[in-house]
């Protein structure tokens, strides 16, 4: 089985280290790059699985080096988490709605980086068992073989975060989830992550889904679900 490849576009020599130093003790061979350019140059010699992306980055910056692999189509699907010191609101919103998978603001754990990276991998994997294969709503159709969404006939084009919290909520409509079942859901058992970052994730999910976005109720102080009303058998 070939070792997984992540490439780290970070400008601080210390904290590319220290990813590094974490991912080859995970088993995982890391490479470096300092800049947006130097990044996206090295994905034209190997693609890796996955990319760790910092934002302040020196020449073409993250956002936008995110916004060029989502652009092409031989780089739309690749896993992105972005790492990064902004930490407010509109900059998590800005890094998901580019189509990020995961954001993680500095000072971070090593350990829960490579676990979020580990989630990530997974998502990507095929699900062993599956009920339905295609969940539908009205207007929607959720179909996990394919790993697409249709609205209204039309491709939603979805983070593999987003896919797996609709398609986990479309598991059992009508009923609400927590904002820690989802985080389960989505990354994994052990992994840590503030309820707020799921939050972000629904907003960029709803928007995605334009107007039938409002199919997924927000349940004060509890979660979220999907209204059965709108839910096909």
């Amino acid at each position: 089985m070939a070792t997984t490849h992540i490439l780290i576009i970070e400008d601080e020599p210390e904290i590319a280290e220290l990813i590094a130093l974490n991912l080859d003790t995970a088993g995982m061979r890391a490479e470096a790059a300092a800049s947006g350019e130097a990044g996206l140059s090295a994905m034209e010699t190997t693609m890796p699985d996955l990319v760790v992306l910092d934002l302040m980055l020196p020449g073409i910056d993250g956002l936008e080096v995110c916004r060029r692999l989502k652009y092409e189509a031989a780089t739309r699907s690749l896993p992105i988490i972005m790492l990064t010191a902004r930490g407010e609101e509109a900059d998590i919103v800005a890094g998901l709605e580019m189509g990020a998978d995961d954001y993680m603001v500095k000072p971070f754990s090593p350990r829960e980086l490579v676990a979020r990276i580990r989630a990530v991998l997974r998502r990507d994997e095929p699900a062993p068992h599956e009920d339905a294969r295609s969940r539908k709503a009205e207007g929607i159709r959720i179909d996990a073989d394919r790993h697409e969404v249709l609205v209204d006939g039309v491709a939603v084009e979805l983070t593999l975060t987003e896919f797996q919290i609709l398609r986990y909520l479309a598991q059992r409509p009508g009923f609400v989830r927590t904002r820690d079942q989802i985080i389960e859901a989505a990354h994994g058992p052990h992994v840590i992550m503030s309820g707020r970052t799921i939050d972000v994730h629904i907003t960029a999910l709803r928007k995605k889904l334009a107007h039938r976005g409002g199919s997924i109720e927000t349940v004060r102080g509890v979660g979220y679900r999907i209204d059965t009303s709108v839910l096909l058998a």
